[in-house]
């Protein structure tokens, strides 16, 4: 099974720049997108249906500021649509697609890099997962969560990392956030379970100099509960495959989707 996530920045402009006819080389099982910016009837129509795909899509109550969806090959059980609290659900942050034994959810936070206010809700919306993934570790059912999370877990995952101590995306608290996920809560990094490379990032600024020099973070995920850890068996972030600020996470897992 092969399962590629990416935050497209909006999917009008990722599709000019070629991400459909991209994907569609790709052989992915599940395709995961983020930030989409578009209505729900939009996303049926060209360029961004993919025949052989069934299609799902949790639009922002305003179109222009988020929105998630999921392409799958296997038509899923159940697909779950929001988080249940207002600061994911008013923006499309978050949908789930149910199939035998496995869920499969697409995610967006906020970037926290728009100002105090976004930062704010970047940290309530952070408390409120934390909650809810709290809870699922309890369910007899494993999951992977295909996260934009604009958080950047390890030194290893940012190119100047005592440059970004102060700015969102690298504090210390989202830092923490992370260590609870992986660590007091057992959640899995996909791609830390099969390479400690450094500069696998996932989002530059956009700046020429950030491009020449790979001044990036990793701010993208598959994370995964503990069950699927044996799953794993190779991960990438393909630097060249670029349309939008952040690259596609394209992770190979050792298992078959079914309903």
């Amino acid at each position: 099974m092969r399962i590629i996530s990416l935050n497209v920045n909006g999917v009008k402009a990722a599709a000019e720049r070629g991400l459909f006819d991209w994907l569609r080389t790709q052989d992915a099982d599940v395709i995961c997108l983020q930030d989409i910016r578009v209505t729900a009837p939009e996303l049926e129509q060209d360029p961004y249906w993919l025949d052989g795909y069934w299609q799902y899509c949790f639009e922002a109550e305003t179109p222009s500021q988020g929105g998630v969806a999921i392409y799958t090959r296997v038509a899923p059980k159940a697909i779950i649509m929001g988080l249940g609290f207002e600061s994911a659900d008013r923006y499309g942050r978050f949908m789930q697609a149910d199939f035998d034994k496995l869920s499969i959810g697409s995610l967006l936070l906020p970037s926290g890099r728009d100002g105090d206010a976004d930062l704010n809700q970047k940290f309530k919306f952070m408390e409120d997962f934390a909650n809810y993934l709290n809870k699922q570790r309890r369910k007899r059912r494993e999951f992977i969560y295909c996260g934009s999370l604009y958080v950047a877990h390890l030194k290893l995952d940012v190119k100047n990392w005592r440059d970004c101590q102060n700015e969102p995306g690298f504090m210390a608290p989202e830092r923490a956030w992370m260590d609870e996920i992986f660590g007091n809560m057992g959640y899995v990094d996909a791609l830390r379970e099969v390479t400690r490379e450094s500069e696998l990032y996932s989002w530059w600024p956009n700046s020429e100099q950030a491009e020449n020099l790979n001044l990036g973070l990793r701010f993208d995920y598959q994370f995964l509960t503990p069950g699927l850890r044996r799953f794993v068996k190779q991960a990438k972030i393909p630097r060249n495959a670029r349309f939008s600020q952040h690259a596609p996470v394209i992770i190979d897992y050792d298992w078959t989707l079914s309903i």
